[in-house]
This record gives structure tokens, C-alpha cells and sequence, in this order.
């Protein structure tokens, strides 16, 4: 498609999901290429700086961006006292699935390819929601992740998978390494020199921004870039 149908000014969108209604903000940069939903991490909101910075860095190389909340208030004033809901990667991974079906069914993105970005916890969200539809994603990006929580889910994952890492992130670099060797698909990690767990130093963040463009311009692109090459003969 080479012109957007989105047209909503504040990117506010909501839809059903599991029995319940989720919101989130999505962006359709024109001539989209490809569309990342994003799984945010434990305590966060789809207003995190962090991935909004992310989203932005993807937005700019033409891949429309979804970032969404998984939880509905309710849940999230529970989650707050708690802390438990945001660790129920069974409850989280359905409701990703839901909006990757949303996706593909959105006039402004169900014709593109599907990308997931998950931080934190929200990685393992991501990873079994990848192998729980694999015909629907095409590329997963992990950032300061916990994809051990994904568990068994890890050897079914089909979507080309990379993750990365602070390397003073120390606890998480080693689970980060332990679930690599699980997964059966194309794969990489990446660690970000002298970052922490939420890559607050300068620089890094961006870093990991750059990082997840190239992944998924190299696995959301291919079928265009394919076709270009047939096309030049």
C-alpha cells in the first residue's frame, strides 16, 4: 500500500481482547513497510519513554508501530499491589495474539508483515505468543528480557529472534544465554556495552533502537526485497 488509511490524529485505538477491552497507540507512518507490536515490561504502560523512543526510531524507517496495554486499569491497580498479573505470561500472551489478530485485520495494516518488541517480561509474552501463531510473525526483539520465562514455548519459536542485553545487566545476560540455546530458529544476542538493565546511560538506548530497526527491516522487508530483485532481472 503506498498511502496510509489511518487517519486517527491521536494514534488511540482500543479492541477487544480475551473477554476484555484493551487499549493502545498505533502510528502508520506513510508507504508502512511493516508493523512492530510492542509487549511492554513488568510495571510499565504504553506510555514508556523507553519504547515510545524505540517506536519512534522504527516509525522513521517506515514500520508502523502498535504499543499496548495488556492489562485494563482494574488490573493494573491490582498489579500494582501485587505485582503478579505482570508475571502471568498465560494471561499476557492470548491478549497479544488478540491484537495481532486486530492487526491483521486493521485497514492500515493487514497487509503488512508482523514484528513483536518485548521488554522485560513482556518478552516472554511476546516469545509464546510467536510460537503460539507462527504463520503471523515474522521477526521478535527482545530488550533487558526475560524470554526463560516463555519456557518450553522457546523451541517452537519460528520468528527470527534477537535479543539484547546491558552488559551490567549480569543476572539477565545468563538467562538470556540459556534461553538462546533453546530457541530453533535464526537467532542473535547482543550485548550493549556498559548498559544496565533499562539502558539509562547515553547512548545505549538508541543502541538497542538501531539495533531492532535493522532486525526488522532484514525480516519484515524480505518478500519486498525479493520481489525487487526479481523485478531488476
Amino acid at each position: 500500500m503506498n498511502k496510509t488509511q489511518w487517519n486517527n490524529p491521536d494514534g488511540e485505538v482500543s479492541f477487544a481482547a480475551d473477554s476484555v477491552k484493551l487499549k493502545g497507540n498505533l502510528e502508520v507512518p506513510e508507504e508502512a513497510r511493516g508493523v512492530v507490536l510492542f509487549a511492554h515490561g513488568s510495571g510499565s504502560s504504553r506510555f514508556s519513554p523507553r519504547n515510545r523512543y524505540v517506536a519512534g526510531v522504527l516509525q522513521q524507517s517506515r514500520l508502523a508501530t502498535l504499543l499496548v496495554d495488556l492489562l485494563t486499569p482494574l488490573e493494573e491497580t491490582i498489579d500494582q499491589r501485587t505485582m503478579h498479573l505482570r508475571f502471568d505470561i498465560g494471561l499476557l500472551a492470548p491478549r497479544l495474539i488478540d491484537a495481532t489478530k486486530w492487526l491483521r485485520q486493521h485497514p492500515a495494516t493487514r497487509n503488512l508483515k508482523i514484528g513483536y518488541f518485548g521488554a522485560s517480561t513482556g518478552s516472554a509474552v511476546a516469545l509464546l505468543a510467536a510460537a503460539e501463531c507462527p504463520d503471523a510473525v515474522s521477526a521478535v526483539v527482545s530488550r533487558g528480557g526475560r524470554p526463560d520465562l516463555a519456557g518450553s514455548a522457546l523451541s517452537r519459536v519460528k520468528a527470527p529472534t534477537l535479543l539484547i542485553v546491558g552488559e551490567k545487566d549480569i543476572p539477565v545476560i545468563e538467562l538470556n544465554r540459556q534461553a538462546l540455546a533453546q530457541l530453533r530458529t535464526q537467532k542473535q544476542l547482543e550485548i550493549i556495552p556498559e548498559a544496565t538493565h533499562l539502558f539509562e546511560e547515553p547512548g545505549t538506548l538508541k543502541q538497542v533502537a538501531q539495533l531492532a530497526s535493522k532486525w526488522f527491516n532484514r525480516y519484515l522487508f524480505a518478500v519486498d526485497e525479493q520481489n525487487l530483485h526479481l523485478s531488476a532481472r
